[in-house]
């Protein structure tokens, strides 16, 4: 694989990066981050099951199907918030064991994905324990109707911790000191997650009816949260509560399968677009 540009381009070599992935992941381990986040997502997605239909008088486990819904906007708060708070920990880590790193002969395209790559199995490794033991007892007690969806589901959320995880290694970056850069995780998590959609519907009286719409479907691709809800909702069937720019979108597409494929196209540049420009900054950076 190239990764880099002009002439500091080379192949990357994979071994170094699937080392630095394991060291990662091994650290991530040892801290026991994985361990909690493995055991708050299986409990929350049990609670959430068992008690979801709490409010309609009904106590019981809920079906994949339902509790990938109820689970829903708990993966949209939660996931990119876990993601960035990791990420940002772990770029911006101790300046001794940083500079030790950097030493290696390796690039620092390597270290980038091999870092990258180890909190996303981190990440992983929490949401696998925790959705799986959630999903096994989910399966035994009510059966496994809509087990497809519902792994489709955690894929998603995966697939939106990464673009965070990659947010954040860009944040790091440009912000070279931790309180700095915590400090802009947090605005991306608060903007992200709860200002942007308000902004979007703020904006749509400004402009006529027509160009309001256009403007609507446009902003879903400016929020990957907001794509990955729009996905989650097509995978599950909630046509009736897309919400403006998820309908717009499976209206102008023809379809809900070209409206998926279009969304996670999407979020792929996500996770692309930040990671080259923290390549380039990190390979001018004095470390």
């Amino acid at each position: 694989m190239i990764f880099g540009g002009g002439e500091n381009i080379k192949l990357m070599d994979f071994n170094t990066v699937t080392t630095i992935a394991h060291q990662e992941l091994k650290i991530n381990i040892r801290a026991k981050w994985t361990l909690v986040f493995a055991g708050g997502f299986g409990i929350i997605a049990l609670a959430i099951s068992y008690f979801g239909l709490v409010t309609a008088g009904f106590v019981g486990f809920q079906g994949f199907t339902r509790t990938s819904a109820s689970l829903l906007n708990l993966v949209l708060y939660l996931i990119p918030v876990v993601s960035l708070m990791m990420g940002t920990l772990s770029f911006t880590g101790e300046k001794s064991a940083n500079e030790l790193l950097f030493s290696q002969p390796v690039t620092r395209s390597e270290i980038l994905l091999g870092k990258i790559l180890g909190l996303f199995l981190s990440i992983t490794t929490a949401t696998f324990i925790g959705f799986g033991l959630a999903g096994f007892v989910i399966a035994v007690q009510v059966g496994t109707e809509g087990l497809t969806r519902f792994l489709a589901f955690v894929g998603l959320g995966l697939l939106l911790a990464l673009v965070f995880l990659s947010l954040s290694a860009m944040v790091a970056i440009l912000s070279g000191k931790k309180a700095k850069a915590f400090g802009f995780s947090l605005f991306l998590w608060f903007f992200f997650v709860l200002l942007y959609d308000l902004l979007v519907i703020g904006l749509t009286f400004v402009f006529k009816e027509r160009t309001a719409n256009i403007f609507i479907f446009l902003s879903l691709f400016g929020n990957p949260v907001d794509m990955v809800r729009v996905s989650s909702l097509i995978l599950l069937n909630g046509t009736t509560i897309f919400g403006a720019a998820g309908a717009a979108l499976v209206k102008f597409l023809g379809g809900q399968m070209a409206s998926s494929l279009l969304l996670i196209s999407a979020l792929g540049v996500w996770v692309a677009t930040p990671l080259l420009i923290s390549d380039r900054v990190l390979r001018k950076q004095d470390i």
